[in-house]
Order: structure tokens, then sequence, then C-alpha cells
């Protein structure tokens, strides 16, 4: 830590809590309630749950803690316990390493089945807990069999089935799990008749990636095919089994490969049988509701009938329990029981944000009634009876509409279900471009549309080809219906998975990402001032989640650009102003806001955009794989497919906080990006641009490089393989080479080979920066980076970058000969740079400067904290706004606000 964050980490961390993370000071009007910080522990090392108290049903549990440079070496035992010192069961894993080799970031896991309390502990050391019920893994030439003690689930090696069964006492509860698939060929009837096909998995490989005794994973690899044999459609699904489960965690992945002018995806999901062994009467279905709400009826129901069955039949079925015998029941319903009609096929779909209905029939080839409605469904439910059932539900289950949950045939011997990703009762997926190229077919007809629009077009880029959705279900074998209060447990725990984190100031000490943020102090007027409208900005956006329903398959997790003040939206429809595709890094603001605070709902709000970015703004497969989109009307449509979208500085943060394996295979995608540089040129439209020269590409040392520094610093750090740190060290030798360092813009670049990384002078003395180059993460990356790999002239050309970017023009031309030629752009988001030069040279003048530069941001005072309402006419829904916010600089603002805080601090003048 520096001398400036350490001596702000023990000022600030005795200050008092009330307050942190409130919204103290705002004035009426302002967005929704804050969800209040973690009070600060004297201990550090007590570990907290995210979202409040320890979970009513102990799942296990996963997460990522952090530790100081040194402290552990690699090969470390660590142990648990809880609050009162009683060990706990504890399964461990690395996943980074200081350069030094010690530990940096290690990941630990919770059987299912055990209370840890709300304050549990890791520590170094072996663990004197014994696991009662090892997950154990058995591999054989055609099957991975994973037993966690209470279940046992048999995966085969090859064919259709993912799970041919889980079964739990010897008996099967749940059977045969597929994927299925169903796409038409046109996007709706009015083209006249739809040819549907559909498509189900077929596995290429099966791995274990863990083998317990805590924790297992197994993942499945492979491809949808059509009973024709076409196959496309690649999926990986992970399996997560705990010690002592009686479910498992399902996180399934597919990528669009298909052609978007005839593949109409209309449903994906995940289907698997239910063995039925009760009688039509004490079987069970259940649908979970909003606000703790339970739908649940028997297959065939005893109650509201002309005839009593009697009170203790009618409660039992109602409470899901086996009934009395026959022969305790009301002779006339007894005997005429078999008149009643058994209903075997249900349906909830959930085809907007804020509509579900219920419905259900006898069987196929009879009509559907209409059972109940809603607005927003959790997205669980149960199937099964007295003797045992599934209970399954989708995360994200009316955010990411249309879902759906299907039983069929219940009044069988094997009933069916269908976790529907995406409904195939909604319209098809239509990801077809979503304009003719209003005639840009030149160069610069392009530039037009991007000078009227923002919108840089290009033929043939709009691709969704390569784009991917993952998708979060969780299943129970369950020996009987579970109560109603423990379905609603088993729901609330679907849409927030109980998540353990350490507190802000564990992750402060640990000089992590950059020790770039400081906690929350207001204890001065200026302090304050700022900390308020962190807290405003953030709350606002979080509200304007639910208000502007950003919601949607493809869209639930990101933000819109910009604001459209005369028509009261954002430019959802407006070229490079709609979706923001981590434009300017909000990504990064809200993940620092989060470990300074620790508030949950800024842990969820980024929690849902880390998994959104990560699979909808980067290919994953074709042409453009490795990259990501800029910002546009749909999340794939701009032309420039840039590394600074697919960088993995906007998703380490959520890997090295919760261990996810997902989020680690992107990050890993990305690696070999730098190689797609010179094909698909970032820069490919811009007049005058340094030619690449003798050398494979040419890459900006901004938007490009800073974002490959990211990807590679981070295998490094998860490797250790010293092949990530000598690319990165042949780039920060060559950038330390330039005539101008970093003013020199751009240079030369080998992606492979003996030498890759290195980057070579193809300006000559040329001065050039954009305002863009460190606002991708560049700022933070090298933050790290200088403190990570010892290079002093490499070091001093990012002081110089820092210092003289938002310096004056006279001191930009004593110090290069001219101006640099960067402009004033983006200046409030450039003083954390001027800040980290301060603080790294302890230049007070310097930091004066920083705090003058910061606020620059509104140095009248007019953009008062406060929201407007806007309704009647003017708007078709009640909506609150901010007509001067927009989401570059609301990130940019942020991230300057929490970087000045912690760099140059005590320089603040009220």
């Amino acid at each position: 830590m520096t001398d400036f964050s350490r001596r702000r980490f023990f000022k600030t961390a005795s200050l008092p809590v009330a307050g942190i993370g409130g919204l103290a000071g705002i004035t009426a009007g302002a967005a929704a309630t804050t969800t209040a910080a973690p009070a600060l522990s004297a201990d550090t090392e007590a570990l907290r749950w995210l979202d409040g108290a320890a979970p009513a049903l102990p799942l296990g549990a996963t997460l990522g803690l952090p530790w100081p440079r040194g402290q552990h070496k690699k090969g470390t035992e660590f142990n648990a316990a809880d609050a009162q010192g009683k060990p706990l069961p504890l399964q461990t894993w690395p996943l980074a390493f200081w350069p030094d080799g010690s530990l940096k970031w290690t990941a630990h896991a919770f059987p299912a089945g055990v209370d840890t309390g709300a304050a549990p502990r890791i520590r170094a050391g072996k663990g004197t807990a014994v696991v009662a019920a090892k997950v154990s893994v058995k591999e054989t030439a055609d099957v991975i069999e994973v037993d966690t003690g209470v279940i046992r689930a048999t995966l085969p090696r090859s064919g259709v089935q993912l799970i041919r069964s889980i079964t739990r006492d010897g008996r099967d509860i749940l059977r045969a799990a597929t994927l299925i698939a169903q796409t038409d060929d046109k996007p709706d009837a009015l083209q006249g008749a739809v040819t549907q096909t559909a498509f189900e998995s077929r596995i290429a490989k099966l791995s274990v990636e863990q083998t317990g005794p805590v924790r297992a994973v197994v993942k499945v690899d492979g491809q949808h095919r059509s009973a024709a044999g076409r196959e496309w459609l690649p999926f990986s699904v992970r399996f997560y089994f705990h010690a002592g489960a009686e479910h498992v965690r399902v996180m399934h992945t597919f990528v669009f490969d298909g052609d978007d002018q005839k593949d109409f995806l209309r449903g994906i999901g995940l289907r698997f049988d239910v063995p039925m062994r009760d009688e039509p009467y004490d079987r069970h279905v259940r649908f979970a509701g909003q606000d703790g709400g339970l739908w649940a009826e028997g297959v065939r129901n005893l109650t509201g009938l002309r005839r009593d069955a009697g009170a203790a039949v009618r409660e039992a079925q109602l409470a899901g329990r086996a009934t009395p015998p026959l022969e305790q029941w009301g002779p006339q319903v007894r005997k005429l029981h078999h008149r009643i009609p058994s209903w075997g096929d249900y349906t909830l779909s959930q085809l907007s944000a804020d509509s579900f209905q219920i419905r259900k029939r006898t069987k196929p080839g009879h009509g559907w009634i209409p059972a109940a409605f809603g607005q927003r469904a959790p997205g669980s439910g149960y199937i099964g009876g007295a003797t045992g059932g599934v209970a399954f539900g989708l995360r994200d289950f009316w955010q990411r509409h249309p879902t759906q949950l299907d039983i069929r045939n219940a009044i069988t011997e094997t009933a069916q279900v269908t976790v529907w990703m995406h409904s195939p009762e909604a319209p098809a997926m239509d990801l077809r471009f979503y304009h003719d190229g209003l005639g840009m077919e030149t160069h610069e007809q392009e530039l037009e549309g991007l000078e009227i629009t923002y919108e840089d077009y290009e033929k043939g880029f709009g691709t969704p080809v390569g784009i991917a959705r993952s998708s979060e279900i969780t299943l129970w074998a369950l020996a009987a219906t579970p109560t109603r209060e423990r379905l609603v447990q088993m729901a609330a725990a679907v849409q927030t998975p109980p998540q353990l984190a350490a507190h802000p100031s564990r992750y402060l000490q640990a000089g992590v990402f950059g020790k770039l943020w400081s906690l929350p102090d207001r204890s001065t007027p200026a302090r304050v001032k700022i900390e308020d409208k962190l807290d405003f900005l953030f709350d606002y956006y979080k509200k304007q989640i639910e208000q502007r329903h950003w919601y949607g398959f493809w869209d639930y997790g990101d933000f819109r650009h910009t604001y459209d003040n005369d028509r009261h939206e954002w430019r959802y429809d407006v070229g490079g102003y709609a979706w923001d595709n981590s434009e300017l890094s909000p990504d990064i603001w809200l993940w620092y806001a989060f470990l300074r605070s620790g508030r949950a709902d800024i842990f969820r709000v980024a929690e849902a955009m880390v998994h959104h970015t990560a699979d909808v703004d980067i290919y994953h497969a074709g042409r453009f794989k490795g990259l990501g989109t800029r910002h546009n009307v749909q999340h794939w449509g701009c032309s420039a497919k840039q590394a600074r979208i697919s960088t993995s500085a906007n998703r380490r943060f959520y890997y090295y906080l919760t261990g996810d394996e997902r989020i680690g295979d992107v990050m890993r995608e990305v690696l070999d990006v730098d190689q797609k540089l010179d094909e698909v040129d970032p820069v490919r439209k811009i007049a005058g641009r340094v030619d690449k020269g003798p050398w494979p590409a040419r890459i900006g040392f901004g938007t490009d490089w800073g974002s490959l520094v990211a990807n590679f610093m981070t295998e490094w750090e998860r490797t250790g393989d010293a092949r990530w740190r000598n690319k990165l060290l042949r780039g920060m030798k060559g950038i330390a080479g330039m005539p101008n360092g970093f003013f020199t813009g751009s240079g030369g670049y080998e992606p492979t080979g003996p030498n890759e990384g290195a980057l070579h002078n193809v300006s000559g003395n040329k001065l050039s920066a954009s305002h863009l180059s460190a606002v991708f993460g560049g700022m933070e990356m090298m933050a790290e980076l200088v403190d990570l790999i010892d290079e002093p002239a490499f070091r001093a050309a990012w002081l110089q970058y820092c210092t003289l970017y938002n310096a004056p023009r006279d001191e930009q031309v004593k110090a290069l000969g001219a101006p640099h030629g960067g402009g004033n752009a983006l200046l409030v988001g450039h003083s954390r740079l001027t800040a980290y030069a301060a603080a790294q040279k302890n230049d007070a003048a310097l930091a004066q400067r920083a705090w003058k530069e910061f606020w620059m941001d509104d140095p009248r005072g007019v953009k008062t904290l406060k929201t407007v309402r806007v309704s009647g006419p003017l708007a078709l829904n009640p909506v609150d706004e901010v007509p001067w916010v927009s989401t570059n600089d609301t990130a940019q603002w942020g991230l300057a606000a929490i970087q000045n805080l912690a760099l140059v601090g005590e320089h603040l003048k009220d």
C-alpha cells in the first residue's frame, strides 16, 4: 500500500459506519433507498453474507479471498471456523499469485447443510473439521458418477443425455436430462408457412474439473443436433456438487453460430424426466410466485368437491404430505375419486418482465384452462409426491424474459419437466441487423452515418454469429414434497444465491486491484458532497433499470449509453448512443464502488453486467472471436470490434471475488485476441493513421495494448506462467523506448513468435494522444502493472503520461516540444491520472491540480442531486430523470471520485 492509501485506510477504518453507502444529504426526489453497507469489523478476517444474515438454506458456498503479497506461499493450507471458533469443513484452491509466487487470491468452498454462521473466518493452517458427507467422483470409461453423500448423479460421456439419473436412497428421482432447442426458418408466419426444427444435445466431451471432498465440478461440452443430422449451437454445461447437498447447480452456456437470416431460435431449454410413484392425489405441483407466494395443487385435487374427503385428507394434500389411507376418507370421495379429473400438464410462462400466467390441462388433445396470473415469477417449481420429486429453478427468470416452466405427463408413471431459458411461446429470436445499410456503401458514406447517428456501420459487421448467453439452473432431488415454506426459500435462493464476501477493509489491506480506492469517509463537507453523488448516481441507475425495463434475454445486465431529454427516453434507437457495452468502463466503476462500500445492491448490478457483457458483448466463435462490440442499438451491431470491450479488465473483479469458472473461461478465450488486431484494425476508418511498418500489426498504446495488458496480466496471475510476464515486459520496454513514451500513440506489434508482445516505433518523433487511451481500464491496469513488474523506464513513461495529459498547454510544450494532441476531452476522468502522478511523486501542487480538474465537472454547481418526475402525456409511464446524466460521464466521474479520494484525499479542500 502507498503511504497515502495506508494512512487513509487507518483513518477511515476507525470512523463510525453511519451514513456509509447511505443517502444522507441528498435532496428530496432522489432515487431509491440504498442497501446499507456492512458494518466494519475490527476483525478483518471475519467474512459476511453479502445480502445480510446467513441463508435459511445452507446450500454450500464459494468465495474468493485476497492476501497481501508474501503473506502465504503457494501450497499453504487453510481452515475455517465459525464466529465461536467451531471448525468448519473447507476446500481451497488458488486463483492468482503475486510475482514472488505467494498467494494473491484463493477460492474457498463450504459444504451444504453446514451452518457457517453469520461471520465465518478462514485462516492459514491445517483444518480439523471433518466433512460429514464428502462429495466423491468416480470415473469409468462410460460415465462419471458424483456422490454428495445424499444424492448420486450419473453423467454419460457420450450420447444425448447430460444426466442419466440422479438417485437418492437407491431410487431414481431424476432421469434423462437433455438440452433441447427449437428453431423457425422464418421470423413469423406473416412471411409464409413456418418450418420448425427440433434439436437436442450431443455430448462431445465430459471432464472433471474438481473432485472434492467439499465441492466437485464436472463440465460437458457439445452441440445441438437435429434428426436430419445438422449440428450447431455449441454449448458448455457445468454441474456443481457440494458435499451433503441434495441439489446440483447447473451453469449452461450456448453460442449462436447459425445464419441470422434463416435460423430464428425460438426455444432453448433443459428437459428431464421425474418418476411418479404416488397416486394422483398424492402427487403435487408447485410454482413459486412473487413476494414469497406459492401456487400449490395436487395432480388430482381433493378440495372444493361436492362431497368432502375429510379435513385430514384435505390438509395433508394441501401441505404436500401423503393423504391418510383410503378407508379414512369420506365414503363418497373414497368411492368416486377416480371421477375427479387428474391434471397432467402445467405451464408457467413469463413472456414479459411484468406478467406471468399459469395454465393447465388434463392431457394432450384437450383444452388448456387458465389457472392463475401474476407479475414476476421467481422461476422455481416442483413436481413429485410423498415419495420424492424434483424442485427446479432458473435464475433471473423474469429479468431475462421470455422464459417458461413446463410440466407434462404428471398423470403417467413419468412426468417430464422443461426449464425454458427462452420460451417457445414467445416470438422467435430475430437477430438480424436492424437496418438495411441506409445506402452506406463506401467508406465516406459510412463516416456520414457516424457523423449523424454516432453509429460505426460497415456492411456485414453487425453479425450475431459468435455471441453467447449463460443461464443458471438449480435442481433438487428430494425425498418428499417440500413444505410450502421450504420451497419458497428454495425459490429465493435461486433468484439470489447466497454469496460470502470479505469486508471492504480486507480487500483494501490486501493491496489488490491497484490500491486505487479507500473506504467511504464523510468527515468533511467536500467528502460528503462526493460520497453523496456517488450514492446518488448508482441509485439512479438502479432505479432506471426498473423504470426503463432494461430487461430481456439478450439485454439484461447492460445500461443505456445516452439520454434524450426531448423524448424523455434513453436513446435506445439512435446508432451508437443505445446499449452501452462497457463504454468508458461502467463495469469497473461498479466494482470499485462495491469494493469500497460492500453494498449488496451494487454487487448484484455489477454481477448482472458481468454475465451480460461476458456473453453477449463478446464474440465466442466466428470471424470476430475474442473481440467485443462497441455500443449500438443492438449489442452486436457496431462494426467497431475491439479488444477494449472484451478485455479482462471488466471481468477479473468478479472472477477473483467468486471463483466463477465461466468468467474464467471467457478471460482465457480472449488471450489470443491480439492476433486479430491486424485483420480487424480498430482504427481502420480513421484518416492519417500510422501504418504498421514491417511488423505484423499496428496497435494503439491505450485501448488496444492497455486492453491486452489486462488479458496477459490476469493469465500470468492465474498460472504463474512466465510467458505472459515476458509478453507484458516486451511491451513495457517497447513503450519506454519510444521517443515520446505513451505520447507516441501507437506502434508496430508482434502478437506471436519468439518476440511476442514486442512494440516497435513506426511514428518517428510524432506526438499522439487519445482521450480514450486510459478510460477503458488503462489507468487501472497500468497502476497494477507498474506495481507487479519493476521496469523503471516504463514507470517513468507512465508517470509522464499521467502528469502531462491534463497539464496546461505550456507545460506540455515545455516537456514534449509541442502539445500532445489529446485535447481536453474527459478532463474530469483524467484527473485521476493527475492524482496518481501526485501520489507517486508526493507532489502536493500536482494533487491540488487533480482536484481542480475534478471539480470542473460542475464548476457552477448546477448538477443538483435530485430527479425530475416526468408523467402524463410526456412519457408512456411515469419516470424519474436526471437530464445531465450520461453513462460515459457517470462511469468516469465515479472512477475519478473513488480514485482521487484514495490517492490525494488528504489534499481535498472544502
